[in-house]
C-alpha cells in the first residue's frame, strides 16, 4: 500500500521521539540506580554523632590517655608514640598535650565531610580540610588532631623524635605516624590533603 510523503515523514518522526523518549527514560532509571548505589555505600547514622563514633564534644577536656573510643581505636603504634611524646612535652616543658579528634567512625566522617561541603560551598573546597570516609586517615585510626598550639609547636619542633609528623600545611593539628622519622626527620608536607598522592580524594 502507497503512502503519502506526509504520512511517511510522520511515521519516521514518531518512531524517532519513541527511541529518544526510550533513551531518555533509560539514563534516568541508571542515573537513579547508581545514586541509589552511591546512598546504599554511603555510611548514615541511625541517630546523633556520640562518643562511641569517636566523637569528642570540647577541645581541650581528652587527653592522650583517656580512655575513649577517639583515643582508644587509633593504630597501636602511634598511640605509644603519641603518649610517649605527651610525656616527654611534660616532663621537658610542661607542655600539655591533649586529643582534639582522632579515631572517627565511618558515618561520623561522614557527616563532617557533608558538613564541609556546606560550609566550604563545594566539594572541591571540602576536600582540602575533610576525607571522604574511604580515604580518612582518621577512620582506619592513623591520623590523629593534637593541642593546644603549644603542643602543636612543641611537636613540631620535638615530634619526628617518636615518629610523629605534621603531614598538611594546613593543618597544623594534625599527625600522622612516621617511622622513618626518627632518623631521617619528618618529610615535606603537603600543602593540604588534595595534594596527598597516597590516595584518590
Amino acid at each position: 500500500m502507497n503512502t503519502s510523503p506526509a504520512l511517511r515523514q510522520r511515521r519516521r518522526v514518531t518512531v524517532i521521539g519513541a527511541v529518544l523518549l526510550a533513551a531518555v527514560i533509560a539514563g534516568s532509571a541508571l542515573l537513579i540506580g547508581q545514586q541509589s548505589l552511591a546512598a546504599a555505600s554511603t555510611p548514615l547514622l541511625s541517630g546523633p554523632v556520640t562518643q562511641a563514633d569517636g566523637l569528642i564534644r570540647e577541645e581541650g577536656t581528652v587527653s592522650v590517655f583517656d580512655d575513649v573510643p577517639a583515643v582508644t581505636n587509633l593504630d597501636a603504634d602511634l598511640l605509644a608514640a603519641v603518649r610517649a611524646a605527651a610525656t616527654a612535652a611534660a616532663e621537658r616543658d610542661g607542655v600539655r598535650v591533649h586529643v582534639n579528634s582522632g579515631w572517627r567512625s565511618a558515618a561520623y566522617q561522614q557527616q563532617l565531610r557533608q558538613d564541609a561541603v556546606a560550609e566550604y560551598g563545594s566539594e572541591q573546597e571540602a576536600a582540602r580540610w575533610v576525607a571522604t570516609p574511604e580515604n580518612s586517615e582518621h577512620v582506619s585510626g592513623d591520623a590523629v588532631d593534637l593541642g593546644p598550639v603549644a603542643a602543636q609547636d612543641w611537636l613540631s619542633q620535638h615530634g619526628a623524635e617518636f615518629g610523629l609528623c605534621q603531614i598538611y600545611a594546613n593543618e597544623r593539628w594534625h599527625f600522622e605516624l612516621r617511622p622513618g622519622a626518627v632518623a631521617n626527620g619528618c618529610p615535606l608536607m603537603y600543602a593540604d590533603p588534595t595534594a596527598d598522592p597516597r590516595v584518590q580524594r
